[in-house]
């Protein structure tokens, strides 16, 4: 029998009176994947993880983990994962030891047992030997504090809410190598609209707008079936520069064509039309080509694409 996938939303919706913020969701998380689950500001990112986590309930459709319902089956899906809410918050006075020694409790971990899975959430979160109080963490600490929480009870699956917002570069580094650490390990599905962080630990990613998917792919595809490359052309001077932008610029497979003195910036659809025609230009005008370049699109590229306005 196969195993089902770490999470699965079918068809998931979530509104608040007028307002849609999850719009007929439907998504499959690989067992043993690190999921990004991208977008804007008010995509409904948060909306989803509260309801994977337990708290909230979808207004139709279904979301389960490991195969189980999240509305149906809540105890069970409980003891499955680890979650981190954008903002973790922990007593002041404990200290880290403490404060997880309380989760532990609450998950009934044996005594014997508690104390190990302290010991071990602490090293990966590199917070072994720290005593102060809580209330004296940086915002980094506390993050690294927060996915350690999530980890006490061994879930097989962790959810964890915009994990690097807020945090200066340093903090962010921390917690990204702790999620990196996890790879193959746990199965982390995070949402966040940091496009470097997500690039930089993810196999798997989706990108969520007004509460609706625009893209599922994996990490290693997703550059190259884009359908759209960013071209970086230099003429040998302005004047011939402003010549070659106004040829480009009714070619069907330009767009976006951009002078900027001797350089002209444009985005293709076909890069095998581009790669022809535009020496074919250069040539058949007489104009000096010191510079074509084809640039890697990024994950920043397509999600602008999918994202921007359509009045832009």
């Amino acid at each position: 029998m196969t195993a089902p996938p770490a999470i699965e939303l079918d068809h998931l919706t979530r509104t608040f009176g007028k307002v849609t913020a999850v719009n007929d969701l439907s998504l499959v998380v690989p067992t043993g994947s690190i999921f990004g689950f991208l977008g804007p500001n008010g995509a409904g990112k948060s909306t989803a993880l509260g309801i994977l986590a337990g708290l909230d309930f979808p207004t139709s459709g279904t979301a389960r983990i490991l195969g189980h319902d999240v509305v149906a089956e809540a105890a069970v899906v409980r003891s499955t994962i680890g979650y981190l809410p954008d903002v973790p918050r922990f007593y002041s006075w404990m200290t880290a030891p403490e404060a997880l020694d309380l989760m532990g409790r609450l998950f009934n971990l044996p005594d014997t047992l508690r104390k190990q899975r302290i010991e071990v959430v602490l090293d990966l979160a590199g917070l072994t030997g720290v005593n102060t109080p809580v209330g004296g963490f940086s915002r980094g600490m506390t993050q690294r504090l927060g996915i350690a929480q999530a980890l006490i009870n061994a879930p097989p699956v962790l959810l964890l809410d915009e994990p690097t917002s807020a945090l200066d570069p340093l903090g962010r580094r921390d917690v990204l190598d702790i999620i990196g650490a996890l790879a193959g390990r746990v199965t982390v599905f995070f949402s966040s609209h940091i496009l470097s962080d997500v690039e930089r630990v993810c196999d798997q990613i989706a990108i969520l707008d007004k509460g609706e998917i625009k893209l599922e792919s994996s990490m290693a595809d997703l550059l190259v079936t884009s359908k759209s490359h960013r071209l970086l052309v230099e003429a040998a001077s302005e004047h011939e520069a402003t010549q070659l932008a106004e040829l480009l610029r009714p070619e069907s497979w330009a767009s976006g064509v951009e002078q900027h003195l001797r350089h002209i910036d444009l985005t293709s659809s076909d890069i095998d039309a581009a790669q022809h025609r535009i020496p074919a230009l250069v040539s058949s005008a007489g104009l000096g080509l010191r510079r074509f370049e084809i640039e890697e699109r990024s994950l920043e590229d397509v999600f602008v694409d999918l994202v921007r306005p359509e009045s832009s």
